[in-house]
């Protein structure tokens, strides 16, 4: 896949480190490396196939994934089970970090580039994670407070108390911060990285097309809805920036693809509602967003483990359906379902959706509207630190 904008940033000014030598194959071989090799190396589309078919995604049991869960089975680590506990998360999250994390590895040495390339090395990278923490924090306990004032949610008695708390708050921290690692490693790292250089409209209405009908057949999905209408909402904006021939309008084309698919894979939770779902790919293109004006995904990191630790241990409210063994406070819904968001907890509210905003809007606030606008983490930004190391890759 290649961008289709690629006549309008010819004509925009390049800053020098953004200058790429194109690759120029052997005669020979002209044919099969247009194919499989573009002007900034391994095609996007070839690179997203080998992670998977190394890592995994979604169900499917990538080389890595099944011998990493493998491994983990017969050390009884993980079992077959669905336990919503805390040593069942880690483990599990943690295979399934290990094997993109292998996967990615496997990708970068084959495009020859490091692997904190994937968006992992930007600026100021603790400070950024410690603030997308507290982000989410926050921004989850604004909508609890604002559940309990509209009378939708009441408190119940504290389910623990004493050294408890700090054991199983501890436990809960590491394993969503596992999530947080494996599911921004995967979509805001690794495929909006990929799929920002390597992407135009067509290919990403083509991969949002695909994965509303994944969606759509698949007998087993809950809260659909919420799928086809973040797909509906991100088609006009992508369409106009195809139409204007916005210079780097690909991160936006890929943050649309990337969050779609973070809603999708949602839907097989149990109790997910179509505002649940909705609310995932919201919040999924509010963590492209901080890529964009942070310089990577550590803050993406730090306000997604936040916001499921707050959600699930913290308040004890349910989580996609599933209450987790071993939480501090106790709550319960009450009255309408859109708005105490029931079995679905506080995610199924639409008041969620406030909360992603007031996110996005504070996101914007402290770095700058004009930070939207810039170049994106690409190769380029490493290329222009490393001249030695690019001049092998392009030949």
């Amino acid at each position: 896949m290649e961008p289709d904008n690629e006549s309008a940033q010819l004509q925009a000014p390049i800053a020098p480190s953004e200058v790429t030598t194109p690759f120029v194959p052997d005669p020979e071989y002209r044919d099969l490396c247009w194919v499989l090799i573009g002007s900034q190396g391994l095609r996007a589309g070839w690179s997203v196939l080998l992670f998977v078919l190394l890592g995994g995604f979604a169900g499917f049991p990538g080389l890595f994934s099944y011998v990493v869960g493998t491994a983990f089975y017969l050390l009884h680590l993980i079992g077959k089970g669905d336990e919503f506990t805390a040593p069942a998360v880690i483990f599990g999250e943690l295979s399934l970090l290990l094997a993109i994390v292998g996967a990615a590895a496997m990708v970068a040495l084959v495009e020859q580039c490091p692997l904190l390339a994937y968006n992992l090395s930007g600026p100021h990278r603790a400070l950024n994670f410690f603030s997308g923490f507290v982000a989410g924090f926050a921004a989850l306990s604004a909508l609890v407070a604002a559940l309990v004032w509209g009378g939708w949610m009441h408190f119940g008695p504290v389910a623990l108390t004493g050294a408890a708390v700090f054991k199983f708050g501890a436990l809960w921290a590491v394993a969503f911060l596992l999530v947080g690692c494996y599911e921004e490693g995967v979509f805001r790292c690794f495929l909006q990285f990929t799929l920002t250089r390597g992407i135009n409209f067509w290919w990403a209405l083509a991969s949002v097309g695909a994965v509303c009908l994944a969606v759509f057949v698949n007998p087993k999905s809950n809260g659909p809805a919420g799928v086809y209408t973040a797909a509906l909402l991100g088609s006009l904006p992508c369409l106009i920036l195809h139409l204007r021939k916005t210079p780097r309008s690909g991160y936006w084309q890929a943050a649309w693809v990337t969050s779609t698919l973070f809603a999708s894979i949602h839907t097989t939770n149990n109790g997910e509602s179509w505002i649940g779902i909705f609310a995932a790919a919201l919040i999924g293109f509010v963590f492209c967003v901080s890529v964009r004006v942070t310089g990577s995904a550590w803050w993406a990191i730090g306000c997604h483990a936040a916001w499921d630790w707050a959600e699930t241990f913290f308040y004890g409210t349910a989580d996609s359906g599933n209450v987790a063994t071993g939480h501090y406070l106790t709550t319960s819904p009450v009255g309408s379902v859109l708005w105490s968001g029931g079995a679905d907890g506080p995610e199924g509210s639409l008041l969620v959706l406030g909360a992603i905003l007031l996110l996005l809007a504070a996101l914007i606030a402290i770095h700058g509207p004009r930070k939207l606008g810039a170049p994106g983490p690409d190769f380029r930004t490493w290329e222009s630190t490393n001249p030695d190391q690019h001049e092998e890759i392009t030949g």
